[in-house]
């Protein structure tokens, strides 16, 4: 399968470009290993290997990730990463809400 299709590495904003958005920062790829709960989304990319986004592994945490590495890795069965062909771009608090309640943000808890 191919992970970054040139279509959507032309959509992808590059890295800090929706740095002041927050919450409200786009993911618009996700990737995820169909044998075990991990979880990529990709808000932004340099062009050539490091996406920022949001990463659901053993925790959430938004952080960089590597196109290489997400290429290279396997699942517990030795299934590799896929692309969600059905991903329609969502907003990160749309995503996880959870990790944008608290002080400071325009969420009641």
């Amino acid at each position: 399968m191919n992970l970054l299709p040139e279509l959507l590495r032309r959509k992808l904003p590059n890295l800090y470009a929706q740095e002041n958005l927050g919450a409200e920062a786009i993911a618009y790829v996700k990737y995820f290993t169909p044998d075990s709960n991990w979880t990529w989304y990709a808000t932004e990319f340099d062009g050539k290997d490091t996406f920022f986004g949001l990463v659901d592994g053993f925790e959430k945490e938004l952080g960089y990730f590597s196109l290489l590495e997400l290429k290279a890795a396997r699942g517990p069965l030795g299934l590799p990463i896929e692309r969600d062909l059905y991903w329609k771009p969502k907003t990160l608090r749309g995503i996880s809400p959870e990790l944008f309640r608290g002080p400071g943000s325009d969420d009641t808890c």
